[in-house]
């Protein structure tokens, strides 16, 4: 464990001897999500994935320039110290804006009257803000979604709704993503369809990607 400590420090002194969005530095901080990865913090909760996507963008805009948060500072812990310290952080967030969710969805029967549907369940509240820069290493995630070579994201939707597919979904959950309120309201669809759909369907297909290129 303190053998890749050492090593994981040694990686950010060296990534951070290069420019930002340089290819050098860009190798080296995969480099690093990878060693990191095995040792985060885990929990079998819905958003945990959320949190964890977060935590690696925190990780890129503040590992070596600082751009959303403190610059990380070995002196204080470990590289995987530290982004634990931010997932629990997040998770936290996410815990406690999922159980206010909980407390605002309401049937959509009782709001028939002035809006209309089937009973499926209307998610009232928003996502968190998210930031608006996407840091180089997501920019290849954008790219392969946008290109969809095989056309494996097209063709993967919703039943009934080829317009609301993987593709799509993808690309507007990246950051600054748009929050599933706003998709329903888009899509005519119901937030837990959308969620749900994005979570069993595309989820999957973004992770192979980004394991295939090293991201994760």
């Amino acid at each position: 464990m303190m053998e890749l400590d050492e090593e994981l420090r040694n990686l950010v002194i060296q990534a951070c001897g290069y420019p930002p969005g340089s290819p050098q530095r860009q190798k080296l901080l995969t480099k690093i999500i990878r060693l990191t990865s095995g040792r985060l913090w885990r929990e079998s909760t819905p958003y945990y994935q959320d949190a964890l996507q977060q935590t690696w963008l925190y990780f890129c805009r503040n590992i070596c320039d600082g751009l959303t948060g403190q610059t990380y500072d070995p002196s204080y812990g470990t590289v995987v110290t530290w982004l634990n310290a931010y997932l629990k952080r997040r998770l936290q967030d996410f815990y406690l804006n999922y159980h206010r969710e909980q407390a605002l969805t309401v049937p959509l029967q009782v709001r028939q009257s002035w809006q209309g549907g089937n009973g499926d369940i209307v998610d009232l509240t928003d996502n968190l803000q998210a930031t608006p820069q996407v840091p180089p290493i997501l920019e290849n995630v954008e790219i392969w979604a946008k290109i969809d070579a095989d056309g494996e994201l097209r063709g993967t939707y919703v039943k009934g709704r080829p317009d609301v597919n993987c593709q799509v979904l993808i690309l507007k959950r990246l950051p600054p993503e748009v929050s599933w309120k706003e998709l329903s309201e888009e899509f005519g669809l119901p937030v837990p369809t959308l969620s749900s759909f994005y979570q069993r369907q595309c989820l999957p297909r973004l992770r192979n990607f980004a394991e295939s290129e090293g991201i994760l």
